[in-house]
């Protein structure tokens, strides 16, 4: 592959690993199809290689992303309701308030959800706080795999 189109997937890849810290791609698969992309044009079994890996941690850190939070909330007794609530009133405020409105209002609709869970302000802020906690907890997994991915693309490209 030319250095033009490395450069271009290694843009793919840095586009995917902001979607994960700021949700406006899909950077876990925006990341997994730069890879691909790359593999079927470098067509060798060290870039093969390198997708199955790269997949693979994509992959894992996928379904620890959804299962080990998901566990700290059960624990905790946050119920989904108020993830979904504060997920709905994140994206409306995305658009209020451009990227900082999407983690306000994440806070903010999961907050109001819990007070009317919980029928008071004080016990909803705990609440609150454990949501909030898990979903930056999802973000870091999510963001670890990625950036395992890419090094490992990285590596190979350099190696190369």
């Amino acid at each position: 592959m030319s250095v033009g189109g490395e450069l271009l997937v290694g843009l793919a890849i840095l586009i995917g690993l902001a979607g994960i810290v700021v949700p406006i791609v899909p950077g876990t698969v925006l990341i997994a199809a730069a890879l691909l992309v790359w593999a079927i044009v470098v067509g060798t079994a060290t870039a093969w290689t390198v997708v199955g890996v790269g997949l693979a941690l994509l992959v894992v850190s996928g379904v620890v992303k959804y299962t080990w939070p998901g566990r700290r909330l059960r624990d905790a007794g946050v119920p989904n309701r108020s993830i979904i609530v504060g997920g709905l009133l994140g994206i409306v405020g995305f658009f209020v308030v451009p990227v900082v409105g999407l983690f306000l209002g994440f806070l903010l609709g999961t907050y109001l959800s819990e007070v009317q869970r919980l029928r008071g302000l004080g016990p909803a802020w705990p609440a609150t706080v454990h949501a909030t906690k898990a979903v930056g907890l999802s973000m870091l997994v999510e963001l670890f795999g990625a950036l395992a991915a890419a090094g490992i693309w990285l590596a190979a490209v350099l190696a190369s």
